[in-house]
């Protein structure tokens, strides 16, 4: 009985947390189809630093392959190597209220 009980609840579970995860994947694709200009895949660092200024902030390659990431106001930048492999939106910090 007891075991009935918990397959049932696990293949009703289920669904439901894969169904999140979808929701949650196609907010962030949409939020990234902004307007905010960003460099696109394939850009070198270079090419970058010319269309866009300086970062506010570059951080050093890391693992292997190295991936660098530099910062800028609206959005960060990944590169391997010195091509961009993609860049991300930062999103608004939501704050509650006391």
């Amino acid at each position: 009985m007891m075991k009935t009980l918990w397959i049932s609840t696990l293949l009703i579970a289920t669904p439901i947390a894969g169904m999140s995860q979808v929701l949650l994947i196609d907010a962030i694709q949409d939020e990234q189809k902004s307007s905010v200009p960003r460099p696109a895949h394939g850009t070198t660092m270079s090419e970058v630093e010319h269309r866009f200024g300086a970062p506010r902030a570059k951080h050093g390659p890391v693992g292997d392959p190295p991936i660098t990431r530099w910062d800028y106001t609206d959005f960060s930048v990944y590169f391997e190597y010195d091509k961009v492999l993609t860049s991300v939106l930062k999103r608004e910090k939501v704050t509650g209220q006391p």
